[in-house]
């Protein structure tokens, strides 16, 4: 797939948390699609190719649709990428199939205005977390309920909660509920293959940590990481409230001198 434009909508797996710059700026998969579809661009002979992203860490399907949506659709980026859900499936009550219908929908309505739209699942986080086989179950299902709905339009899916390769700790950040580099490396290589996109070396991280990162103990993790996250669900709050999306128009893709 040759773009010459591209925009994308989420949470926080969207906005690169957990792959951040040296300067803290999240990087992660969608930066990474971006300059692999650029390098295509470029290669095919286009020039001025632009990058949106509206992603917001926290953000729940609701709001993702009702405020990325409209604004990314009137860039009319020739391709989006949707993703969303992940924080709905760790609520204590979720419908799969409503969410699954909010995503298709959702897909439906930028394809109606004639752009190009991957609808890109989260990484599987849950072999690390508490609750983990509840989460795991209400991703699988959603997995399977997305792919049948979209049996019947042209819209492709990334499904990154399938791959097994992700599920291991050395693609988690220390929270393990974002991906580090080398995971979101490992997600960016995925969307690219999955719209037929050769991945250019700089897309794969070389700075990403290993197995040997350093890891809270478990009531520490608890106590940094856990609890925290249980305060803002019970108060109602998010870890993206205040926040603006980090790329909110579609701004040039420096391409490094290896590409």
């Amino acid at each position: 797939m040759i773009v010459g434009s591209y925009a994308a909508i989420g949470d926080s797996f969207t906005e690169g948390m957990g792959d951040e710059l040296p300067d803290g700026t999240p990087r992660g998969w969608a930066d990474l699609v971006a300059l692999g579809l650029a390098a295509a661009h470029a290669a095919a002979g286009g020039s001025g190719f632009g990058y949106a992203n509206f992603a917001i860490r926290g953000r729940l399907l609701g709001p993702i649709v009702a405020e990325q949506l409209d604004p990314a659709i009137a860039l009319r980026p020739e391709l989006l990428t949707i993703n969303g859900g992940g924080n709905d499936i760790m609520r204590p009550k979720v419908s799969v199939a409503s969410t699954a219908d909010r995503l298709v929908a959702a897909a439906e309505r930028a394809t109606a205005a004639g752009i190009r739209v991957a609808l890109v699942s989260g990484a599987d986080p849950t072999r690390h977390l508490p609750l983990g086989p509840l989460i795991k179950a209400r991703g699988d299902a959603l997995a399977v309920a997305v792919r049948e709905r979209l049996a019947r339009t042209d819209i492709a899916f990334v499904d990154n909660w399938s791959d097994a390769r992700l599920t291991t700790l050395d693609n988690w950040s220390v929270d393990r509920l974002h991906l580090n580099a080398r995971g979101h490396a490992r997600v960016a290589a995925n969307v690219l293959a999955g719209l037929g996109v050769e991945v250019p070396p700089a897309v794969h991280a070389p700075h990403a940590p290993g197995d040997d990162v350093a890891r809270p103990r478990t009531a520490e993790y608890w106590r940094q990481y856990v609890l925290p996250w249980i305060g803002r669900r019970l108060t109602g709050r998010s870890s993206g409230d205040g926040r603006q999306p980090k790329r909110p128009t579609l701004q040039p893709v420096e391409l490094p001198t290896e590409l």
